[in-house]
């Protein structure tokens, strides 16, 4: 069973209104405040189709709610791990760490599912994601403490199993991930995908100094 994929999104638009408005916890208030975001989201999912698949399988859709939920779990749980973590060696600022920059190669390949986890390791305090690598596929993970490696790419990992299976990936949760590679503090990978300022700011000098010799 397939239908179009703005519907499907103005209705999404719809269940978000009502928490972003705070409806009443009364079928009366939540119908009402529903109805209003569909009047809203409807027209805007329709200006915006063209940014969507034409259409949605919603058999498909309804089997992935599970593994969006195991996200949605497994995620909120390495927040607050972190932010504990990250809150403790605030306060307590002689706590040894050590830096460190990790390659971890992806299994998943499409651009919402590396997007989804790139995201994901930035939101969760103590790690960024400094970089994508689209030869090897894989991200460059700064970490506040990479003395226990194991201890940031798990989670990593578990999403990654989810992911597989809401973005509809070519490979399985049960394939091995790729061996991750660990990068000194003090020699940072180079950038992959954004250009160097320096050598942008000597490239604007040169056509400077060519644009003076014309002028000449």
């Amino acid at each position: 069973m397939t239908t179009r994929r703005w519907l499907v999104a103005g209705t999404l638009f719809g269940v978000l209104w009502v928490f972003v408005q705070g409806a009443a916890p009364t079928l009366k208030g939540l119908l009402g405040t529903f109805v209003v975001g569909l009047a809203v989201g409807m027209p805007v999912a329709y200006v915006f189709r063209r940014l969507y698949e034409e259409r949605v399988d919603l058999a498909r859709t309804f089997t992935i709610v599970p593994y969006i939920a195991f996200y949605i779990a497994a995620f909120s749980k390495e927040i607050i791990v972190a932010n504990v973590d990250v809150a403790y060696r605030t306060l307590v600022p002689w706590t040894a760490i050590e830096p460190q920059v990790i390659l971890v190669p992806l299994r998943v390949e499409t651009d919402l599912g590396i997007t989804t986890i790139a995201n994901s390791i930035t939101i969760t305090p103590g790690t960024v994601t400094m970089d994508h690598d689209p030869d090897e596929n894989a991200l460059y993970v700064h970490a506040i403490d990479g003395r226990d490696v194991d201890a940031i790419v798990d989670p990593i990992r578990d999403w990654e199993d989810y992911a597989l299976r809401i973005f509809d990936e070519r490979l399985d949760p049960g394939d091995e991930a790729p061996e991750i590679r660990v990068h000194p503090p003090d020699y940072p990978p180079e950038p992959k995908n954004a250009a160097d300022p320096m050598e942008h700011l000597a490239n604007r000098g040169e056509e400077t100094e060519v644009e003076r010799t014309d002028d000449r």
